[in-house]
């Protein structure tokens, strides 16, 4: 399997660290895009995290020309983790102008897994519009909101539980979080 992980400048990274671990453990191919935001966002939530430990590959936002940036690419999948309002918007409206709206758009034309994991909040109603349209395009629009029905202990049992579900999505087998029917 290989997975496009596109991490945008949005407070949230921790999700796409634990993911991309998760990823690497089951030995799974990484391309790992990297917005100059999320770079800064690094550095407060996650500083002693190397991204590029976790990756198979890493790229940069600006990369235009990378392999990746081809529908001959072949990717199984991609997730926007934490997805930007701003990146929701360019993958909304097919402005390709970066590498991870890029890569997005070729997801959605191919009809393949796009995820789309935006954590901003309050949402405008354009911000809504735009989360409609990528829905109506294909995407499986996943706000970052954790249940409580598993009892979380910590912060990390609450990470675990959405990238559990992103695993989920992706097809991919995990014991991240304790399901419905362990619960009751």
């Amino acid at each position: 399997m290989r997975v496009i992980v596109g991490i945008c400048g949005a407070s949230g990274v921790s999700y796409a660290c634990l993911l991309l671990e998760e990823l690497k453990k089951r030995n799974i191919e990484t391309h790992v895009i990297v917005s100059d935001w999320a770079k800064e966002i690094l550095k407060y939530e996650k500083p002693n995290v190397e991204i590029e430990a976790l990756a198979t590959r890493i790229y940069s936002n600006k990369e235009l020309a990378a392999e990746i940036s081809s529908t001959s690419f072949l990717a199984d999948a991609m997730v926007v983790l934490p997805a930007s309002i701003k990146t929701v918007s360019d993958i909304a409206n097919a402005h390709t102008a970066t590498l991870i709206a890029r890569c997005a758009d070729n997801m959605l034309r191919q009809r393949k897994t796009l995820i789309v994991c935006v954590r901003e909040t309050p949402l405008s109603a354009a911000s809504l519009d735009n989360l409609r349209k990528i829905a109506l395009y294909g995407a499986i629009v996943f706000p970052l909101c954790p249940a409580f029905y598993h009892n979380p202990k910590s912060i990390s049992d609450l990470q675990k539980f959405l990238v559990g579900k992103i695993l989920d999505l992706l097809g991919i087998e995990n014991n991240l979080f304790k399901r419905w029917k362990n619960v009751v």
